[in-house]
């Protein structure tokens, strides 16, 4: 019985110097120690081996285990270790990378720029729900139900008395029904119109409305106002002009216009050709508004102005799709 324990040492350790893969590894411990490999069948004959001889073929039985187990792991680490060599090795004298950073959207840029203008000279920022009453967003604002300005809108009716408001101007309505005058304040947001979606049109999109009231307002003001801002916003060196125009809610009523900043006022394709870009809408409030919202429009008078945000930064930033505001496209939002 001990030839044969020294029989598998030898063999063993034959067979161990050819193995050089992990495929030939699995063989030699497949036939020396598996269930059914030699060492196995060893220890079956010892069970046949006289009480005199098993306490010495016993040892040298666990003995032949132990080394041919303990020699088996040993190859298998370096076998393992030498497949792992090929893999690429981390420098830790590189410089680390920094995490990509984040920042505010085109749209929110431009709104905050436009708010930190506003909150310079005077007025606050509050704003409003974007489902709105049917009486808020176009009653209260001299909309009469009949009335056919209420087809410049397409609307977004939830049901006969709420709609996803068409304009911020309903916070108007809600901050006068609030708070006697003065009342100076800015209410950005989002709006909602059924318009068919093109480079130049988009179902949503956000708007900024100022509104100031008090005793003696004047159109004066509003124009002060109003060449303030457009000269912060695009330079000392813009000019500017008012056109008339029509809005329910105020009367008179106005559009404000400034040099192209693309060609100077040349003329070019963003203002085309005429060398003027309108950038806001304007007027004095309309008595019937004052009205509707339980001021005395005999003692009160007050101005209104809105802007549309995706507008401003468009031409401020030659962009030629709305579209591309809301797609999210990383490659073009990091631009700004």
């Amino acid at each position: 019985m001990l030839n044969k324990i020294n029989d598998a040492k030898e063999k063993f350790l034959q067979n161990i110097e050819k193995v050089d893969s992990a495929k030939l590894l699995e063989e030699l411990r497949i036939k020396f120690l598996s269930r059914n490999g030699i060492v196995s069948m060893l220890f079956e004959e010892f069970k046949s081996v006289p009480s005199q001889e098993k306490r010495a073929i016993g040892q040298g039985l666990n003995a032949l285990r132990q080394e041919l187990q303990a020699k088996y792991e040993a190859l298998k680490t370096r076998i393992e270790s030498k497949g792992k060599a090929s893999a690429p090795e981390i420098d830790l004298t590189l410089p680390g990378r920094a995490p990509a950073q984040g920042t505010a959207h085109l749209i929110t840029q431009t709104m905050n720029e436009i708010i930190s203008i506003f909150k310079k000279i005077g007025f606050s920022v509050i704003t409003g729900p974007e489902i709105e009453s049917d009486r808020n967003n176009f009653g209260a604002l001299n909309f009469p139900e009949d009335h056919p300005a209420r087809d410049m809108q397409d609307t977004f009716f939830i049901n006969r008395d709420f709609l996803l408001r068409t304009h911020t101007s309903p916070v108007q309505v809600r901050i006068m029904e609030s708070q006697e005058p003065p009342v100076r304040a800015i209410m950005p947001g989002r709006v909602y119109r059924n318009e068919a979606i093109n480079s130049r049109s988009y179902c949503m999109f956000h708007q900024i409305e100022g509104l100031f009231v008090d005793e003696n307002v004047t159109f004066a003001e509003l124009k002060g106002t109003l060449v303030h801002f457009a000269k912060e916003f695009y330079g000392n060196n813009v000019k500017y002009k008012f056109r008339p125009s029509y809005f329910p809610f105020t009367e008179p009523s106005a559009e404000m216009d400034i040099t192209c900043f693309i060609c100077g006022g040349k003329g070019c394709r963003v203002c085309k050709h005429s060398g003027w870009l309108e950038i806001l809408g304007c007027g004095m409030v309309d008595p019937n508004v004052f009205t509707s919202v339980g001021y005395d429009p005999e003692e009160i008078t007050g101005y209104a102005f809105g802007m549309g945000i995706e507008r401003i930064a468009m031409l401020k930033h030659d962009i030629k799709d709305i579209r591309l505001l809301f797609e999210n496209d990383v490659r073009f939002l990091k631009q700004f």
